[in-house]
């Protein structure tokens, strides 16, 4: 993986790399990601796991850290006589663009402003010597 951010602007990113970029996330959560857009509706924790091949509590915890980007939606479903449990499915792919449109803009703004900062920074330094050599 590159160091710098000008490797990074060289490598060709994948769609998902985007994600995992943006979010800090992990293979296994592209996984499970994937599972439940792959599937027909929405899953329960036990239907991914199996579906890429985990432990529940390794699927659940990948789960939680999509839920935590808004990658993915959780909705309770009741049993008649009591008690309920939870079924995934992702967000729109739309809602997440635009989320990552979003993050983009943030982080162009703060690197605008730290360039500026840079900028002013040095250039401070870079007057003094230049009247001292002018005298």
């Amino acid at each position: 993986m590159p160091d710098a951010m000008s490797d990074q602007l060289r490598e060709d990113m994948e769609c998902e790399g985007l994600l995992e970029c943006f979010h800090g996330l992990k293979q296994l959560d592209r996984e499970c990601y994937q599972a439940l857009v792959a599937a027909d509706g929405e899953l329960t924790v036990d239907e991914v796991a199996k579906r890429v091949d985990r432990e529940r509590s390794t699927a659940y915890r990948s789960i939680q850290r999509l839920l935590e980007t808004g990658f993915i939606e959780k909705t309770q479903v009741n049993y008649e006589q009591g008690g309920y449990y939870h079924v995934y499915s992702p967000a729109g792919p739309s809602d997440i663009a635009d989320d990552l449109q979003r993050m983009l803009n943030d982080w162009y703004a703060k690197m605008g402003q730290l360039i500026g900062e840079f900028e002013q920074k040095y250039e401070e330094r870079e007057s003094p010597s230049a009247e001292a050599a002018e005298q």
